[in-house]
């Protein structure tokens, strides 16, 4: 049997999004998406009608919800900075797996000018608002104010991506392990000073 025509589809939204993982939405490009899923050229506008634009935005699209799941997956432990230290962690291990190759596709894409397709920076922006929602979710379940949670939920997140880069830059898992380790201390001290906390541990 053939492969069903989705089948090409998606591994050619899959390649886009490891490509702009490891190296940038510049590099992106549809020859290279093109070697690494094996697809036919003609198939590139059959499934993609609008070019290169739209399968990369359909690529941040797939990486925005990967990583939601990540989030989401982090957030069911009871305590709140638990979950933040565990999202922490799953980025560290994605650093160390692809020996710092495995960047954010978001970042990719919302650093570099876009101007003949500026619908691929909005989405991005929608993805890091998704992601900020959840954190802040998290911690106003968690008896902070809302203003607060929106404000640290922003700041994991950018904490987070910045630790990602300089990772990468260095080679080295220091700057995530220090942004993890600051990030814990903060909300420790956030949710033991909340309104109606009762005193718990200092760590």
């Amino acid at each position: 049997m053939s492969p069903r025509k989705s089948d090409t589809r998606d591994r050619m939204i899959l390649s886009a999004a490891a490509l702009l993982r490891e190296y940038g939405a510049s590099a992106t490009s549809i020859d290279r998406v093109l070697a690494r899923s094996g697809a036919p050229r003609g198939s590139v506008y059959y499934h993609f009608p609008g070019g290169r634009a739209q399968l990369i935005d359909e690529a941040v699209a797939l990486a925005g919800d990967f990583i939601a799941g990540l989030i989401d997956a982090a957030l069911q432990a009871d305590d709140p900075v638990q979950a933040v230290d565990a999202f922490f962690a799953l980025w560290r291990d994605r650093l160390v797996e692809s020996d710092f190759r495995a960047g954010c596709p978001i970042v990719a894409m919302a650093v570099e000018t876009n101007d003949d397709a500026p619908q691929l920076a909005r989405s991005a922006a929608a993805v890091f608002a998704r992601w900020q929602e959840a954190l802040a979710g998290l911690l106003l379940r968690h008896g902070l104010g809302e203003e607060r949670s929106r404000r640290l939920g922003a700041f994991i997140i950018a904490s987070v991506e910045g630790a990602v880069v300089m990772c990468r830059a260095e080679h080295s898992t220091a700057p995530i392990e220090a942004a993890a380790a600051e990030i814990h201390d903060l909300l420790r001290h956030a949710l033991r000073n909340r309104p109606g906390a009762e005193p718990g541990p200092q760590a």
